[in-house]
């Protein structure tokens, strides 16, 4: 990590300032750095690497939108998505990255395909049912796929726009809920031998880049107009989706 060639050096400030733009912009850029960073260094040890990044991002998104937050969202997901980082937790030691990748865009697209479906069978202005099963279900599968590879944003984005939530509270909402997720995944990193002292030491050199990614994107969210908003939220969901797929 110390000896990167520069086109990695550069690969990896873009990653970084995209990281802070998908924390208070355009949600779903995730699958963007997630895929920057494993050109950087190997996939399952950029999982680790990535997280403190990520709650740099997070502390941002918190401070500006904490506001807007529906905590009742927040609360009804953690049990279960602690649940499926402990999943994500033993399962590291049992697949290869090619598995995990696999595996997670699989449920990615089937998550999409079913929010599409249920969306195109609403009928306009009725509040949706989604049942007991679905926050536990988006829950587990989110706390499992953010250990294995930080991808949990696609689902929490088609969970957000299943709840109908205005885009102010659907980053509020997000950046409560991935700060506190991330939080918690830091000790299961250290354990697993993800996030070292070297890779913290690069975590700080790219850190200002972060939060200049953040401020960039708290300019350009208020602008952004609710439809589009939501079409870049599901778009990216399925980009994300289908690049780990194949």
């Amino acid at each position: 990590m110390t000896h990167l060639e520069p086109w990695q050096l550069a690969l990896a400030i873009l990653g970084a300032l995209l990281v802070g733009v998908s924390k208070t912009g355009i949600a779903g850029l995730g699958i963007l750095f997630v895929v920057m960073f494993a050109n950087v260094i190997p996939a399952k040890q950029s999982s680790g690497f990535v997280l403190p990044l990520l709650i740099c991002g997070d502390v941002v998104a918190v401070w500006a939108y904490r506001s807007h937050a529906k905590w009742a969202h927040v609360w009804r997901l953690m049990p279960w998505t602690a649940a499926g980082v402990l999943i994500g937790y033993f399962a590291m030691g049992r697949i290869d990255d090619r598995q995990a990748r696999v595996l997670i865009g699989a449920i990615i697209l089937a998550m999409l395909a079913v929010h599409l479906w249920r969306q195109s069978r609403a009928k306009p202005g009725a509040d949706e049912d989604h049942g007991a099963w679905f926050a536990p279900m988006v829950g587990v599968l989110a706390g499992f796929t953010t250990l294995v590879a930080n991808a949990a944003g696609p689902l929490m984005a088609i969970y957000l726009l299943a709840m109908r939530l205005p885009k102010m509270e659907f980053v509020g909402t997000g950046a409560v809920f991935f700060l506190l997720l991330n939080c918690f995944k830091v000790p299961f990193m250290v354990n697993l031998g993800l996030i070292t002292t070297e890779s913290f030491g690069f975590n700080l050199m790219l850190a200002p880049v972060v939060f200049l990614g953040a401020m960039m994107g708290r300019k350009l969210l208020p602008k952004m107009n609710q439809r589009l908003f939501e079409n870049l939220a599901l778009g990216l969901s399925a980009v994300a989706g289908i690049r780990l797929l194949f």
